[in-house]
């Protein structure tokens, strides 16, 4: 039985292919595109989906979209109306595009799947955005029940679901409505602070440790009231979402001293503080909730998906408060996973498959569910490009990459199949070595292009993470924030946050300082041999070379593209940065032996570099 799920529409579109209950590809469309955060109908990545499933015409059984068009719909005129007469620009906008697009998701995919030969589905069903997410959450998950915590901007109606999983089924419990929103607030200060929304609060979550949290009183007081069991009100008064073409609004500006900031202009102490205060007042939300769902379902695991289950930080408290034995996030944890959701709740529970659970381990496969490329179709795009290459064995391939990595080289790694989800997971990664005190720095601004404040994560063998870090002992995925063991630290060099930004960020602060941050935790990564046997041969390379198992590992893509998907993407990003070594497979290329590259325009001229 062949369900393809989908997403699109907003941001993060997506599809997945579910065959008899297991997942066998996903992907994201800005990845076939090359347009970062792409919104419009996934048609490459759902080309893709079936044609790596061998789904031939009248194979497919049903296509379910992960939320109701329709409702939403109604929820805008809702909102609109009630606003009026604000709000007139922004109606002007948005609902001649839902009735020329948006509301006509059944027709647009079937019309796609006939004229690619594919055929009609057998059943086209919309599932909620919030079960979609919570199906997600639970169903991939080792745990044979859990609580349920989905967390976003807004779905249909429903901004936070609390529910419970067991088997094969899942209900939703609680729930908290549009317009009060822990994503949407969260969202507020990322575009006050001058950063984009829905691709910008990574950001403003790794400026927050260079602030004090000296807000957070007067956004409790002023900007939100929250109960217990986690629900809160927002005080719409200071914000702009629900009739104008901004997040915040004047009265916004006033509380926090003045307008937002302008994008790509100088950080501030007041930008830093903000975000400091917001993330210390999300994470008590959370909290709350997250005791809310462990008192109304009983269970002993949590399982957690929506875009504010991609704040890291936020997780990695929530597993050491104890609140349960273990938590489980979904990978694409945003709207990219509820085409994933979509397919295994039709699967579950509208069809009452059973769920096979996997203690040991979750479904997802390591997340690497999308494209891969074979030696034949490798060496076939570097011949026709002219492109010097070697070609090696798997164990010479992985000692070199360990010893160019070891000499202080930054490394291109394109392997196996590509990441389903926002983080690159060693096979679409730039890796360099975690000791370097210069990496940080050289990383952001000569390879990645972004600014310079931000984090590095690490990949380290999960065998020896306790080494590294205090609590962590397993994050394949790149959602939960460690402190670094303290005999691993430095002690600070007098009171930092009296120097200037830069100076600031490139002090060390431990022995594996490009993967530690200013407040001295981690986002990790960590590699097994069953997910990930090849990065896992190249730690241990590395191991053998320095004594150390971590090394440094950021998405292979450049600031404001996509994660690389094909070795053209890899080749491109490659020449166009301080990239040393490209590893497409087993075949490797140094920068200093390729043609020399030409593009009509500089590139970066488009990045700010701070």
């Amino acid at each position: 039985m062949n369900i393809l799920g989908l997403s699109g529409l907003y941001h993060d579109s997506a599809a997945c292919l579910v065959q008899d209950g297991r997942v066998t590809a996903a992907a994201q469309e800005e990845r076939f595109t090359r347009l970062k955060h792409d919104a419009g109908l996934p048609y490459h990545a759902m080309a893709f989906c079936l044609d790596h499933g061998g789904v031939e015409a009248g194979q497919l059984d049903a296509v379910v979209f992960y939320d109701k068009p329709l409702t939403k719909l109604a929820r805008l005129l809702a909102t609109y109306t009630a606003v009026a007469p604000r709000g007139l620009n922004s109606f002007l906008m948005a609902i001649p595009v839902w009735l020329r697009e948006k509301a006509w998701v059944g027709p647009q995919v079937e019309r796609f799947l006939r004229r690619a030969g594919y055929g009609r589905p057998g059943r086209f069903l919309f599932a909620e955005h919030h079960l979609s997410h919570a199906a997600a959450a639970f169903f991939p998950s080792p745990f044979e029940e859990a609580a349920i915590l989905t967390v976003d901007g807004v779905g249909e109606w429903t901004t936070t679901a609390v529910g419970h999983g067991r088997g094969n089924r899942l209900e939703l419990m609680w729930e908290q409505r549009f317009p009060h929103s822990l994503g949407l607030l969260y969202s507020a200060f990322t575009y006050f602070c001058g950063f984009k929304v829905n691709s910008g609060e990574y950001k403003l979550m790794g400026l927050a440790p260079y602030g004090e949290p000296v807000y957070a009183d007067l956004i409790r007081d002023k900007l939100l009231d929250v109960r217990e069991d986690g629900s809160f009100r927002l005080n719409l008064d200071y914000f702009g979402y629900l009739a104008g073409l901004t997040m915040t609004n004047a009265r916004f500006s006033e509380l926090f001293g003045g307008p937002p900031r302008a994008p790509e202009s100088e950080l501030t102490r007041r930008e830093m503080d903000l975000a400091r205060s917001i993330q210390e007042v999300t994470e008590e939300v959370l909290g709350k909730m997250a005791r809310y769902a462990r008192a109304v379902t009983g269970a002993r695991h949590l399982c957690l998906a929506g875009g504010v289950a991609l704040n890291c930080v936020a997780n990695g408290k929530l597993l050491r408060a104890g609140l349960f034995d273990d938590l489980w996030i979904q990978p694409a944890a945003g709207d990219a996973g509820g085409a994933l959701g979509a397919a295994l709740y039709a699967w579950h529970q509208l069809d009452g498959h059973p769920r096979e659970v996997r203690p040991e381990g979750d479904a997802m496969q390591g997340a690497l569910l999308g494209p891969r490329f074979t030696a034949d179709e490798i060496r076939a795009y570097l011949d026709a490009g002219g492109y010097p290459y070697q070609e090696y064995g798997s164990a010479a391939r992985d000692e070199l990459v360990a010893r160019a990595i070891a000499d202080g080289k930054v490394v291109g790694l394109f392997q196996g199949r590509m990441e389903f989800g926002p983080r690159a997971l060693c096979n679409r990664s730039i890796l360099a070595d975690a000791r370097s005190r210069e990496m940080q720095s050289y990383l952001n601004l000569a390879t990645k292009f972004r600014e310079s404040f931000r984090p590095f994560a690490p990949a380290v063998l999960r065998e020896r993470c306790q080494d590294y870090f205090e609590v962590v002992r397993e994050s394949p995925y790149m959602l939960l924030v460690d402190r670094v063991k303290a005999a691993r630290c430095l002690p600070p060099d007098g009171d930092e946050r009296k120097l200037p930004l830069k100076e600031w960020i490139h002090r060390p602060r431990s022995d594996i300082p490009a993967v530690t941050h200013v407040d001295y935790s981690g986002r990790l990564q960590t590699v097994d041999r069953a997910r990930n046997p090849r990065m896992h041969s190249i730690l241990r390379a590395f191991e053998r070379l320095t004594g150390e198992a971590i090394v440094v590992n950021t998405s292979f893509n450049v600031r404001g593209e996509p994660i690389v998907c094909t070795p053209e993407d890899a080749y491109r990003c490659f020449m166009r940065t301080g990239i040393d070594l490209l590893v497409l497979e087993d075949f490797v290329l140094h920068k200093e032996q390729q043609p020399a590259w030409h593009e009509e325009s500089d590139w970066r001229e488009t990045f700010v570099l701070d």
